[in-house]
């Protein structure tokens, strides 16, 4: 799939999956830039950007932060957000930024192992020592939260396979292994806190519905069929006077550059 096709799928419905899918990673994109000791005047380059709340949180940090993203869409909501940060719609597999541009790179759940050339291209825009950063889904069939994933398996299978595929990075020792062919000095992979949360039903099927992978399956079953089934899903789990809360399993990799 050519990377300015993106948009179809994340940037349908921008304005919903920043408002209402992306609040839910705050937990993850505050651990991972505790883990890095993130600080005051580190050139930061996040991959796959999205609709920029992780830019926005490291700038709170003090980091001086660039973005990308393959959706325009997205990237007009991540500029709104951090208009000091340089936030460019384009291709992570060929970055428009210089040798040794940066001193840390980002990706929350960006990079796979289908991207393998984006890896390469965020060792090149690297200043030697500095630390690539990405997160990656677990065992998300074990999860506690595991239901709340269930709806994007109604795609088709051809398009299930490949999201396995691109969490395959999630397994023991592959991910270091993928990072280490590319130039990395790989630490220990790290758990990192995930949790999608919502106030009911609807809104959980609206904020699915607005991700990518959900877009593959509303193809298949279509867009009203989806939320349909996604609210009747989401009923069986209301608790009283609670979110739904479905924590997933999330790993950080952190490598440094040789």
């Amino acid at each position: 799939m050519s990377w300015e096709m993106v948009d179809d799928g994340w940037g349908r419905k921008a304005v919903e999956f920043a408002t209402v899918t992306e609040p839910a990673a705050c937990r993850e994109y505050v651990a991972v830039h505790q883990l890095l000791g993130l600080a005051a005047g580190d050139r930061l380059l996040d991959m796959a950007c999205g609709s920029g709340l992780a830019l926005e949180l490291a700038a709170i940090r003090g980091a001086v932060c660039a973005g990308i993203d393959a959706s325009p869409r997205l990237v007009v909501v991540a500029r709104d957000r951090s208009p000091e940060a340089d936030i460019r719609v384009g291709d992570m597999n060929t970055l428009p930024w210089p040798d040794a541009s940066f001193d840390v790179v980002t990706s929350f759940r960006g990079i796979w192992g289908t991207t393998p050339t984006a890896v390469q291209e965020a060792h090149r825009v690297l200043a030697p020592g500095g630390r690539l950063a990405i997160t990656i889904w677990g065992n998300v069939g074990k999860s506690p939260g595991a239901w709340a994933m269930g709806p994007v398996l109604w795609a088709k299978d051809e398009q299930v396979q490949h999201q396995a595929d691109m969490v395959a990075l999630g397994r023991p020792g592959v991910g270091e292994a993928f990072l280490a062919e590319r130039g990395f000095d790989v630490a220990e992979r790290v758990e990192i806190p995930f949790v999608f949360e919502f106030a009911d039903p609807a809104t959980y099927a609206r904020g699915l519905a607005a991700t990518g992978p959900a877009y593959e399956a509303i193809q298949s079953v279509g867009e009203d069929q989806f939320l349909a089934r996604a609210n009747e899903l989401a009923v069986e789990h209301v608790r009283d006077g609670l979110p739904l809360r479905c924590p997933i399993q999330l790993f950080c990799y952190v490598g440094t550059k040789r």
